[in-house]
């Protein structure tokens, strides 16, 4: 029999992990097209879509980009942007094949990811959501990964004993508010790396590289 403790559930987190990191590449794509230093506009872009609220549903997306071009002087229209964002996410299709295979093993999967409406268009595209029992994201939650009640929150929803949850996320601050609430936790760094801590809990798990 298995202990209550024994990890059956895994939540993921999207850009950077299921998919490449398209905020990111996007903006990077974005700075380069008007000239400017793709690291510093990419941090300004990114903690503007923090203060803006867009990222917690209580603003726009208009009103994101408006506020983008007012900070960093970039011209363009909002559908070009958005257009970028979204082609920046490469979904990896061998975390897709692991998600099947921890489904067919009886693993309660989920999504946590600070998304905005954008992820709504992913699922559009690629059909996703259905892998998962829940999908959390900020946009729909109101609440960000920087907020660590979050993490309880998802908890409480979906009566889960944090002793039996991986939660798996590229960004370290988001890995250290997780294990604050007693979260097991992967920092995903890489293939390689992440393959080998997920058979800690699951080790029925193979690379098939």
């Amino acid at each position: 029999m298995k202990s209550r403790n024994t990890v059956n559930t895994a939540v993921f987190d999207f850009g950077g992990v299921l998919a490449d990191e398209g905020f990111t590449n996007g903006l990077h794509a974005i700075a380069g097209a008007n000239n400017i230093d793709p690291g510093k506009f990419a941090l300004e872009a990114l903690e503007l879509i923090y203060s803006s609220r867009y990222l917690t549903g209580e603003s726009d997306e208009h009103s994101y980009w408006d506020a983008v071009r007012r900070h960093t002087g970039i011209s363009g229209e909002d559908k070009d942007f958005r257009d970028t964002i979204l082609e920046g996410f490469t979904l990896r299709e061998w975390m897709f094949d692991m998600l099947m295979k921890l489904r067919r093993d009886g693993v309660r999967l989920f999504m946590l990811s600070d998304q905005t409406n954008w992820l709504d268009e992913l699922e559009e595209r690629y059909h996703f959501f259905h892998l998962f029992e829940k999908v959390f994201n900020s946009y729909h939650t109101g609440k960000s990964k920087r907020d660590q009640s979050l993490f309880n929150d998802v908890l409480a929803c979906m009566n889960l004993n944090p002793e039996t949850v991986v939660f798996i996320d590229d960004t370290y601050d988001h890995i250290v508010r997780a294990r604050n609430v007693g979260l097991k936790t992967i920092w995903f760094q890489g293939r390689k790396d992440f393959i080998k801590e997920m058979r800690q809990y699951f080790p029925e798990l193979k690379d098939k590289r």
